[in-house]
């Protein structure tokens, strides 16, 4: 029973059933439908079995998955086992998609294709991050992911730009496909995604294992930020059509980055790579430092590539790092002068930016209106990326008088001008000024 239809019934493990009410997709080992099951929404993925190795191992290792629970709320994680039918063929369910994510692959393309009720003809609509700094979040969240499933001694084995799901206006991530994935070690005849692949499973010597996500991680994060492939340059366009063969040459036995400081043989080709060419002069040395590293020594030394935690700390500095002018020019402070070591200067409209100091950190925040700083970054046990622990406001009683608003739900100590520290309590400000020092528990900034 390789495909469902509309209306059928399938037993769970444990009894019950869901009924098939639509069809979501396909992919390589089967196809993923919508069903109802106790009154809810779920989504069904029904294998081929065909396309598995070893059907029996593989439906034991996603049983296993589903009594160990997700690693964290980031993944949509397998639920509940189908009964395996009489030619061999099962399933599971798992949570739907929420409609405010959007597919990797779509915010690649920058659009996804709806079909418009009233024509039926499939209709481009855009699919784009609302700013930087839900891009830099995305990124954020990968890698924190990872961290996390990592930590719990298990890899993903093909992580491709088809494993995730990402809210273009918040950055929030959900990993989706988790069924292969396995304790380290572990691998049930998975490969990868051509240009994902590290490039010893490419050239057969090696099995997916934490080391080999750590590179694909790498490459997401890399077309993620620089839309376009790491190792896709003029020495593989030379290439017309890319075989096994050529795939094994260029992403497996002569790899090389297209910004590789020390081969300069598969550089990005303007007119075909001009997204990489344009945004690889956005980002500060630290940032393309660290793909420099992943994809020279990282191509073949596993233990040269960067770990999540490395990548976590570099992104939530990046997005401490964003500007936002308001004549309207938006980007990291690299791509901003310096007036002097504490404050930044736009390039187009001349304004200046005052810089915040946190303890323990080595950059200065740039402060505008709007500019803001996240639980993570004035708690250092704090794996919370997304919430805003304090936001820079103008008072609205007083135009151009700014103050930093405490969002979070701690009290803070704040050095008033008068020298003396007072409390500032969640929902209220301290102002901005010369000799400003907040102290937030665990964590102290100042102007």
């Amino acid at each position: 029973m390789n495909e469902l239809s509309i209306g059928q019934q399938v037993e769970l493990e444990y009894g019950d059933k869901a009924t098939v009410t639509g069809i979501i997709g396909s992919g390589g080992q089967g196809k993923v439908y919508a069903v109802d099951y106790n009154g809810r929404k779920w989504a069904l993925k029904w294998y081929d079995i065909t396309k598995i190795n070893d059907p029996d191992q593989f439906r034991e290792n996603i049983k296993k998955n589903i009594n160990d629970g997700a690693p964290s709320n980031k993944f949509l994680w397998p639920q509940y086992l189908t009964k395996v039918c009489e030619d061999g063929t099962f399933g599971y369910l798992m949570d739907l998609k929420p409609e405010s994510f959007d597919a990797f692959t779509d915010i690649l393309n920058t659009y996804k294709l709806k079909i418009d009720p009233l024509t039926g003809q499939a209709v481009r609509q855009p699919v784009r991050f609302t700013d930087l700094r839900a891009m830099v979040t995305a990124a954020i969240n990968i890698s924190n992911a990872f961290r996390q499933l990592h930590r719990v001694g298990k890899s993903y084995q093909d992580l491709n730009d088809g494993g995730f799901f990402i809210n273009v206006d918040t950055g929030a991530v959900l990993v989706c496909d988790c069924d292969n994935i396995a304790p380290d070690g572990s691998n049930f005849g998975i490969g990868g995604k051509p240009g994902y692949m590290a490039p010893e499973i490419v050239r057969g010597i090696a099995k997916p294992d934490v080391q080999t996500d750590k590179y694909s991680l790498a490459v997401v994060l890399f077309k993620l930020l620089f839309r376009g492939d790491p190792l896709e340059g003029q020495k593989v366009v030379k290439d017309v059509c890319l075989t096994e063969a050529a795939e094994l040459k260029h992403y497996g036995a002569e790899a090389v980055f297209v910004y590789d400081p020390e081969n300069v043989s598969n550089r990005p080709v303007r007119g075909i790579h001009d997204n990489v060419i344009k945004f690889w002069k956005m980002y500060p040395d630290y940032i393309k430092d660290a793909f420099i590293k992943s994809f020279t020594v990282g191509l073949t030394d596993t233990n040269k590539r960067i770990i999540e935690n490395e990548w976590q700390k570099m992104f939530i500095r990046l997005r401490s790092e964003i500007i936002s002018c308001p004549c309207g020019r938006t980007n990291y402070a690299c791509m901003f002068e310096m007036e002097d070591r504490l404050t930044y200067r736009c390039p187009k409209c001349g304004m200046t930016f005052a810089t915040l100091e946190f303890s323990g950190r080595d950059n200065r925040m740039p402060l505008y209106i709007g500019s803001r700083f996240y639980q993570c970054e004035i708690d250092p046990d704090s794996e919370d990326y997304a919430a805003v622990a304090g936001m820079l406001v103008e008072n609205k009683l007083k135009p151009g008088v700014l103050g930093i608003r405490n969002c979070s739900e701690l009290t803070w100590n704040a050095r008033m001008p008068d020298g003396e520290f007072h409390k500032v309590a969640p929902g209220k400000g301290c102002p901005i000024w010369q000799g400003l020092e907040i102290d937030f528990g665990k964590v102290t900034a100042k102007i």
